[in-house]
């Protein structure tokens, strides 16, 4: 099994978010760019200068080496308050951004409950953290009231993508899939980094505690290799063995049988990386293959995944993961080879689409529905609610939904990518690339 840190769902703190009804935006008052929002609500105001404001400032391209670097906890009560700033320093831009898109969107898709509700939660959010930009975090109270701000803003938005899965669906006659994927693609890359800073933040908090009167146990911290919610010696294999097993189980249950897995290459290998984000893309990738494998009749040939580093650790990253004093790489190819017959070329143009399904409309209407109208069309839906935790779909293999392009996303955000190699009639080779330490969005 998988080590993890600490887990960062602040039990001990007091969140205090209400469920807010939907709103439903009845009337067009003007363009999207002068209109006034009806956004006020319990939680606070912000107003449209506000939002205009911190969204004409650029986004900070985000790397991994701005996450790790205040250093390995316990950090001290210093280092914590720069970890709350530097996290404060980027957060009100980037909601303020998706803010804005959101209101470029054409009025009648943001007054569908669910991507309004999306909206209003976003509102939410930056009205929280707009009182703390008038300071600098410089005291322990501040620090953990802001942390109880993260761990909200956290739960706030554990249910976007599905969410708004549910909205784009209802609203597709009234935007064009272009427009959808358009807006997806910026929308769930800056989710990734949004969340990240703050599960960043909210990990480091619990796992050093100055607050606690200082006390801490540095031997613990000094076995572990995490630093927050990244692990600076990650092991892909393990990675790839744990969702191996995940999988097979899926596999095993719907079909009776599961493939073997081999691993070769640099199974030893070591990197810097998020391990919830390479388990999702790892889980994604695993189930397409091992059900290309079993519905084709070639459960008896291994799925061959191969790990592949560079030679040379170069001196940047060497003093990035010097701490923890075991070989790192900045980053590896993982191939994933199966003989599960291809994808056909009707099918492989639209892998990448979102809501996105290879089975027919009955087919992926029978593996559930969970509301909605009828029709295939929202039989997508049950395979999108998966998506809101790493390890997709527990229940079925079939829906591709929104896990294809969101896997890419993951492995896009620090500078790497997934590229699928289809032999029609054989099988298909997918390479993903992960990059350690790099510039993202």
């Amino acid at each position: 099994m998988i080590t993890r840190p600490a887990t960062f769902r602040l039990r001990f703190l007091k969140v205090w978010r209400q469920k807010t009804p939907p709103r439903t935006y009845a009337t067009l008052t003007g363009e999207p760019s002068t209109q006034t929002w009806p956004h006020q609500s319990q939680f606070g105001n912000i107003h449209d200068d506000q939002v205009a404001r911190l969204a004409a400032k650029p986004l900070h391209p985000l790397a991994l080496a701005d996450l790790i670097r205040h250093g390995r906890p316990p950090l001290s009560t210093e280092a914590l308050f720069s970890s709350a700033n530097f996290t404060l320093s980027l957060l009100p831009i980037r909601l303020a951004h998706r803010i804005q898109a959101l209101r470029n969107l054409p009025f009648i898709v943001v007054s569908n409950p669910h991507i309004a509700q999306i909206y209003s939660n976003y509102v939410h959010s930056l009205s929280t953290l707009l009182p703390y930009q008038e300071r600098r975090i410089s005291n322990l109270e501040d620090e953990i009231q802001f942390t109880e701000v993260m761990a909200d803003l956290v739960q706030t938005h554990s249910n976007t993508i599905p969410t708004l899965a549910r909205g784009f669906l209802e609203c597709r006659r009234y935007i064009s899939p272009g427009d959808v994927t358009r807006f997806l693609d910026e929308h769930l890359r800056a989710r990734i980094g949004t969340r990240l800073i703050a599960e960043q933040h909210i990990a480091l908090h619990l796992s050093s505690k100055p607050h606690n009167g200082g006390v801490s146990t540095p031997q613990d911290h000094d076995q572990s290799s995490y630093t927050g919610v990244i692990d600076t010696a990650l092991r892909p294999a393990e990675i790839i063995r744990h969702c191996e097993a995940f999988v097979g189980e899926i596999c095993e249950l719907k079909y009776g049988v599961r493939p073997t897995l081999v691993i070769n290459g640099q199974s030893d290998a070591r990197m810097t990386h998020v391990p919830t984000h390479l388990e999702y893309i790892i889980t994604e990738l695993l189930k397409n293959a091992f059900r290309a494998t079993v519905e084709s009749g070639k459960e008896r040939e291994p799925i061959e995944v191969t790990i592949a580093a560079p030679p040379e650790v170069p001196e940047a990253a060497s003093r990035a993961t010097d701490s923890t004093h075991l070989p790192s790489i900045p980053g590896v190819t993982i191939r994933i080879r199966d003989r599960g017959g291809g994808i056909s070329p009707e099918v492989l143009p639209h892998i990448w689409a979102y809501s996105f399904t290879t089975f027919a409309d009955e087919d992926v209407t029978a593996t559930g529905n969970n509301g909605g109208g009828g029709g295939g069309g929202n039989g997508n839906v049950d395979a999108l609610n998966a998506i809101s935790g790493a390890g997709g779909d527990s229940s079925s293999l079939a829906g591709l939904g929104y896990g294809l392009p969101l896997g890419r996303a993951y492995a896009e955000h620090f500078g790497g990518g997934v590229q699928v190699q289809s032999l029609w009639g054989w099988g298909t080779d997918v390479y993903l690339k992960l990059r350690g330490l790099g510039k993202s969005g």
